[in-house]
């Protein structure tokens, strides 16, 4: 990717969603976290706001960022990182000359509708779990919530029999396993903690029925 108006419109992306971007200083071995607070792309510069407590490390730096199903990738340095006055978290940058597209997903993932609630519930040992579904597909889900309602749920661990409710008319029972997870932090919401999970030990049938299901969403989404 190499347009100023697509880079600027993927900037622009990330910073409508606030999802996390992770970068990966040269000087150091800590990965530093956060998000893009906002997009001017008559300049061409951004926003970075760092999470609280992270310190961003003079010099060269990788950003990685997962943008609708496909990782994007850029290189940026600043001798400083200087931030904005009184502002010590939120760090100016200029677009990178370009973004690498690196990665796509197996499966094409389909957001949830703005207004419209898709959940998980499951109980793990005892507990019982609500958290909010952003996107699925026909390989996992994406869910997300606050750090205090995501205990316990660590890369690796299965859970079983999921109730997925992906719509008002939609629901379906599933085993799945965490295969993500990392904390960034929202404009709206405030911290969170995104978790990506693969579906394990899908029948035939389930699969025809998850399939159903997408499609049915899909060609919801797009009337």
């Amino acid at each position: 990717m190499n347009s100023e108006q697509d880079i600027g419109d993927a900037l622009a992306m990330l910073a409508e969603t606030g999802d996390p971007v992770s970068i990966y200083p040269n000087s150091s071995t800590n990965v530093v976290m956060a998000r893009i607070r906002s997009v001017d792309p008559d300049h061409p510069h951004f926003v970075l706001e760092l999470n609280e407590g992270e310190i961003l490390p003079p010099g060269e730096a990788v950003f990685v960022a997962w943008l609708r199903s496909a990782k994007m990738q850029f290189k940026l340095s600043s001798p400083d990182w200087a931030p904005l006055a009184e502002h010590p978290t939120l760090i100016p940058a200029t677009f990178p000359e370009k973004c690498q597209i690196l990665n796509r997903r197996a499966a094409q993932r389909l957001e949830t509708p703005l207004g419209v609630y898709f959940l998980a519930s499951f109980v793990l040992n005892g507990k019982p779990y609500e958290l909010q579904l952003y996107d699925f597909s026909a390989g996992g889900v994406g869910m997300r919530a606050a750090p205090r309602d995501a205990v316990g749920l660590h890369v690796g661990r299965k859970l079983q029999r999921v109730r997925l409710e992906l719509g008002p008319d939609a629901v379906m029972i599933a085993d799945l396993e965490i295969r993500l997870s990392r904390t960034f932090r929202s404009f709206l919401l405030g911290e969170q903690v995104q978790i990506g999970c693969q579906f394990i030990n899908l029948s035939p049938m389930m699969q025809e029925e998850l399939t159903r299901l997408l499609q049915k969403l899909s060609a919801e989404k797009n009337r």
